[in-house]
C-alpha cells in the first residue's frame, strides 16, 4: 500500500512538472525534478549496464550477483539497469554512487569481481585495478586521485549531445528521462507552435538526414505538410541492417524516450496522428524497451488523445521488419508495412506525397530523430552553430574492427577522421599498423591510412568520394585482406538484393563470382589463366559503374562503392591475388600453399587424419606429404601439428 501511494505521489509530481513546462524546461522545473535525477541520495545506488553489449559480456550474471550480495549483507541499496555509455569493450560496467560522493565506474566487472568491487566501494576504498573513473556531479564530493570520465581520451574528444544520457539514466524509468528535460520539447511544440513553425525551426537548424545522403530533413517535412490529405503518417526507420552498425540499437536500448519524443515532434510537424517505429528483426531488447517506453508515455498522457489539453492526438506503434536488408530503403519499408513484399518503388512520387497506403509519409531514421528534441528545446541557432558551414550538428559512429576502443561515439561535424581513429578509437593494438578504415557498411567505402585527414562533413565526403553511410566505421590493421572483405560485402549484397532490377541483380551475382575466383587457386584440371582472371577484375569496375548509374534504388547505386574504392586504393592487393595467387595477409585460405618439412615430420599421422580434403599422404613414422592440387588451404594441418613441420609458402 505504501509503495502504491509513493508511486502515485511520484507520478503526480512529474505530471505537475510537465504541466508547468509547456514553454520548455526551465531552471525552476529542474529544481522541482531534482529528486528524480538521483544526484542527492540517502542510500547507495548501483547501476549495471544492461544494453545488448553488456548482456553479451555477462552483465546479467553480474546483476544477479550484485543483488545476491546485497541480500546476503542485508544492505539497503537501489539497483538500476542503465544503458551503455558508448564504450562497449568495457562491459560489463558497474557504477556505484554513495550519498554525497561522485558516482564511480568499474569495468569490466565479472561475477568473480562483484564482492571485491562492492566491499571496496561501500567502504570508501575503491578497488583501483578496474576503477575506470568518476562522474562530475554538482555539489558532490570528488574521489581523490580518481580520474574524471569526461577527461578520458575516449570521451574527451567527443561532443556528446544525443548520447549525453546514455549509460547515465535508466531506459526503463520515464522519470529519469523527464528529470533531464525529456518531453518538455514535445510539450513546448504542441502548446506553442504551429506545424509550419516546427518545420521552419528544423529548416533553420540546418539538420540533414543522418542516413548517409544528407538530404535536408525539413524539406521532407514541408512536402508532407503541404500535401493535402485526410491522414498523414510519420515513420522512424530503425531497420539497422548493415553488418557492423549498432548505433540505432544502442540508442533504442539505452534511451528509447529520446527517439519517441523526436518522432512525436516530427509527427506533429507534418500533421500526422499515426507514427510507426519500423524495427530491425531480432532487436528483441530494443523492442521490449520501446514498447515499455510507449506504455509509460501513454500512462502519463504524453501519447494518446488530447495530449495535455492541446487537442493533438498521436498513436505510436512498433512494427518489426521481416529481416530483409532491402527493407531499409524507404519505399521497400513502406511496402513491407503494407503487408507486401519489400521491394523498392520508382520515385517520384516520393513518400512525402504518396507513401503508406497512399498517404503522405515521412521516413526519418533513428539518428535524425534523436536530434529533434535538442533543436526544439534549445532553438535552431544553437544547433546551427555546431558543426561546419555545410554540415551542422554532430555525427554518430559505431567503432568496430581492430580498434582499441569499440562502441558508439559522437563527434562534432568537421572533426577529422584521423582524430576519430587515433584519439577516440585509440588506433590499433601495439605491434600492428593501421591499414585503412571502412565507412558505411557493405555499400560503404575504403579509406587508406594516409588519407584520413578528411573532415566529417557531407560536402567534404562527397568531394573525396567517401560514403557517410549510417555511421558504421570498421578500423582495419595489416592482417586484413581487402579483397576478401570486398568479397564478403558483395556476397552479402548479392544475397540481400531484391532482384527487381537487372543491373543490381545480375551485376551483384557476376561481381561475386569474379571475386570468388580471385580468391581461389584454379581447380585441379581446370584451366583458368591469369589473363582471364585479370579480365574479370577489369569487368568489376565496369559492372560497378553500370550498377551505380542504372540501378533502381539507392542501395543498388551504392553497391559499387566497395568495389571502386578498394580498386582505387588497394589495386596492388587485387593484382597480387591475380598474378601471384597469393594473399599476404594469409586470409584467403584458398590461395594458401602448405608443405611439410620432411626433417621435422615424425609421421605421427595426426595431420593426415584431420585433413578434410584427404590431401595428405604418408605412412606412420615416415615423413608425410601434401598433394597441392587437393589442398584447400584450410590450415588445419598447421594447427594440429605439434612439431612445427607444416609451413605455409
Amino acid at each position: 500500500m505504501f509503495v502504491m501511494k509513493h508511486e502515485q505521489k511520484k507520478k503526480e509530481l512529474v505530471l505537475d512538472a510537465l504541466r508547468s513546462g509547456s514553454s520548455g524546461f526551465t531552471e525552476e522545473l529542474g529544481k522541482l525534478l531534482t529528486p528524480f535525477r538521483r544526484e542527492k541520495i540517502t542510500r547507495p545506488h548501483i547501476y549495471v549496464g544492461m544494453n545488448s553489449c553488456g548482456i553479451i559480456a555477462g552483465a546479467q550474471e553480474t546483476l544477479l550477483s550484485i543483488r545476491q550480495y546485497l541480500q546476503e549483507h542485508a544492505l539497503d541499496a537501489e539497483v538500476i539497469q542503465a544503458g551503455c555509455s558508448g564504450l562497449c569493450n568495457d562491459e560489463p560496467v558497474v557504477e556505484i554512487q554513495l550519498p554525497g560522493i561522485n558516482r564511480l565506474r568499474f569495468a569490466p566487472v565479472t561475477v568473480e569481481m562483484v564482492s571485491i568491487v562492492m566491499d571496496s566501494a561501500l567502504n570508501r576504498n575503491p578497488f583501483s585495478e578496474i576503477l575506470a573513473g568518476q562522474y562530475h556531479s554538482p555539489g558532490a564530493e570528488a574521489w581523490p586521485s580518481v580520474p574524471f570520465l569526461h577527461e578520458m581520451e575516449f570521451f574527451r574528444h567527443q561532443k556528446r549531445i544525443i548520447t549525453q544520457n546514455l549509460g547515465v539514466i535508466s531506459p526503463t524509468i520515464i522519470e529519469d528521462y523527464i528529470s533531464r528535460g525529456g518531453y518538455f520539447a514535445f510539450l513546448k511544440t504542441i502548446s506553442n507552435y504551429t506545424c509550419e513553425k516546427v518545420c521552419q525551426i528544423v529548416e533553420d537548424s540546418g539538420l540533414q538526414g543522418r542516413g548517409g545522403s544528407g538530404y535536408p530533413t525539413a524539406a521532407k517535412w514541408k512536402q508532407a505538410l503541404n500535401t493535402a490529405a485526410d491522414q498523414k503518417v510519420f515513420i522512424c526507420n530503425a531497420d539497422e541492417s548493415d553488418p557492423g552498425a549498432f548505433i540505432d540499437r544502442a540508442l533504442l536500448e539505452g534511451n528509447p524516450h529520446l527517439i519517441i519524443e523526436g518522432l512525436a515532434i516530427g509527427a506533429y510537424g507534418i500533421g500526422a496522428e499515426q507514427a510507426y517505429i519500423y524495427l530491425k528483426h531480432g532487436y528483441s531488447l530494443a523492442k521490449e524497451r520501446l514498447e515499455h517506453a510507449i506504455q509509460q508515455a501513454q500512462e502519463l498522457g504524453l501519447l494518446g488523445d488530447n495530449i495535455f489539453g492541446s487537442g493533438y492526438k498521436l498513436q505510436v506503434y512498433v512494427k518489426e521488419s521481416p529481416g530483409a536488408y532491402i527493407c531499409g530503403e524507404e519505399t521497400a519499408l513502406i511496402r513491407s508495412l503494407e503487408g507486401k513484399r519489400g521491394i523498392p518503388e520508382i520515385k517520384p512520387p516520393y513518400p512525402a506525397t504518396k507513401g503508406l497506403f497512399g498517404k503522405p509519409t515521412v521516413v526519418n531514421n533513428v539518428k535524425t530523430l534523436a536530434n529533434i528534441p535538442f533543436i526544439i528545446a534549445n532553438g535552431p541557432l544553437r544547433f546551427h552553430a555546431t558543426g561546419t558551414a555545410i554540415s551542422k550538428g554532430t555525427k554518430l559512429f559505431s567503432l568496430g574492427g581492430h580498434a582499441r576502443n569499440t562502441g558508439i561515439i559522437e563527434v562534432e561535424m568537421g572533426t577529422k577522421l584521423r582524430d576519430v581513429v587515433e584519439k577516440i578509437a585509440g588506433g590499433v593494438a601495439e605491434g600492428h599498423t593501421l591499414k585503412a578504415i571502412h565507412l558505411g557498411g557493405p555499400a560503404g567505402t575504403f579509406i587508406p591510412a594516409d588519407q584520413l585527414d578528411i573532415p566529417v562533413d557531407f560536402a567534404a565526403f562527397a568531394k573525396a568520394g567517401v560514403t557517410m553511410g549510417s555511421g558504421g566505421m570498421t578500423i582495419l590493421n595489416e592482417t586484413t585482406c581487402v579483397v576478401d572483405l570486398v568479397k564478403y560485402f558483395i556476397g552479402f549484397l548479392n544475397r540481400e538484393n531484391c532482384g527487381k532490377c537487372i543491373p543490381c541483380r545480375e551485376g551483384m551475382r557476376k561481381m561475386s563470382e569474379i571475386l570468388e575466383a580471385t580468391t581461389h587457386k584454379p581447380e585441379h584440371g581446370v584451366t583458368y589463366q591469369t589473363l582471364e582472371r585479370f579480365k574479370g577484375i577489369i569487368q568489376l569496375e565496369t559492372l560497378a559503374e553500370v550498377a551505380r548509374e542504372t540501378s533502381l534504388c539507392g542501395l543498388g547505386k551504392s553497391a559499387a562503392n566497395p568495389i571502386l574504392s578498394s580498386l582505387k586504393w588497394f589495386r596492388d592487393e587485387f593484382e597480387e591475388h591475380i598474378f601471384d595467387r597469393k594473399c599476404t595477409a594469409g586470409v584467403c585460405h584458398r590461395l594458401r600453399t602448405y608443405y611439410i618439412l620432411p626433417e621435422m615430420c615424425t609421421g605421427c599421422h595426426i595431420c593426415l587424419l584431420k585433413c578434410p580434403a584427404n590431401a595428405i599422404i604418408g605412412t606412420k613414422q615416415s615423413p608425410h606429404f601434401i598433394i597441392e592440387e587437393k589442398c584447400t588451404g584450410c590450415g588445419i594441418c598447421e594447427e594440429v601439428c605439434k612439431f612445427n613441420a607444416v609451413l605455409m609458402k
